[in-house]
């Protein structure tokens, strides 16, 4: 299982520096892959109707896709990770494109993780449909694809058009697409069309019945459920040495390929406090598969 940390988005604060400090240390501990949560914008609590989401406008979101371009030029090794990016949201053809010049720049670092999201501020603000969002994102996987492999595509879908057109340049190999959620819906798209999966769910019960049914759903697809990847998520919030350990092994025994570790929530005071955390989990968990 391949250990990574989650970028603390929303306390690292807006220092080009001290955000190319925590890359670089999460890279020199072993940490495999570095993962980025994404929101455009925030809503104002105090707008008509009021907001209940877990952000707001005073939540600071770095934008992933131009800081991987960032942490593409100060790391080597580090698998970047949008965990997840709100695909429908977005224009397909732009984000093909964003992709594949990450791609370019990092060496083929890249890993698309997508998701439908919930903010319906967001989708408003950007022009696109809330209500459609599932079943629109697939198609936006497939087109996404086809951009990637192809110099010139003439696609035709429900919702997208390319006239024979493509971009420029493309990215240095397929680039991985996994999907985040719990929703069935979410399994069976993933197992449909993805690469792997992200749960939003500790390792237990529900966790392994998840699992089953995803497994069930790759084989009915006709694929393997062993080339199929799983990520993990772990907290450095409320535990210690042992309760860490206890959730990595919990991950590697439900067959995760990929855990992340996230120390927002902490309440760490300063973006060297993650640094700390994230080297003391090291020293505690290691990389063991």
């Amino acid at each position: 299982m391949k250990v990574g940390v989650v970028f603390p988005q929303t306390e690292i604060g807006n220092d080009p520096a001290v955000i190319k400090d925590f890359a670089q240390a999460a890279e020199a501990l072993g940490y495999t892959h570095l993962l980025a949560y994404d929101h455009v914008l925030g809503a104002d609590p105090n707008r008509e109707g009021g907001w209940t989401g877990p952000y707001t406008k005073d939540t600071p979101f770095h934008e992933p896709f131009v800081l991987f371009g960032y942490l593409a030029a100060v790391t080597t090794t580090l698998e970047l990770v949008t965990g997840v990016i709100i695909l429908p949201q977005r224009q397909t053809a732009l984000v093909a494109k964003q992709t594949a010049e990450l791609a370019v720049l990092s060496g083929g670092r890249l890993r698309l993780g997508i998701g439908t999201g919930w903010n319906t501020v967001e989708y408003e603000a950007l022009g696109e449909d809330f209500h459609n969002r599932g079943r629109r994102q697939e198609e936006q996987v497939r087109l996404l694809r086809e951009l990637w492999a192809n110099e010139t595509i003439d696609f035709k879908g429900k919702w997208h058009r390319v006239d024979r057109a493509g971009i420029k340049p493309l990215p240095p190999g397929p680039i991985p697409i996994w999907f985040g959620g719990r929703d069935e819906a979410v399994l069976k798209r993933a197992a449909r069309v993805g690469d792997g999966w992200m749960p939003l769910m500790a390792p237990g019960d529900d966790l392994s019945a998840a699992l089953d049914r995803l497994h069930s759903y790759l084989r009915a697809a006709g694929r393997n459920p062993d080339s199929f990847g799983i990520e993990g998520f772990g907290g450095i919030a409320g535990g210690d040495p042992d309760r860490w350990r206890q959730v990595a092994d919990g991950w590697r025994a439900a067959g995760a390929t990929h855990m992340s570790l996230r120390t927002m929530g902490a309440g760490l005071a300063t973006p060297r406090d993650h640094i700390d955390a994230i080297r003391r989990y090291k020293e505690a968990v290691g990389n063991a598969p």
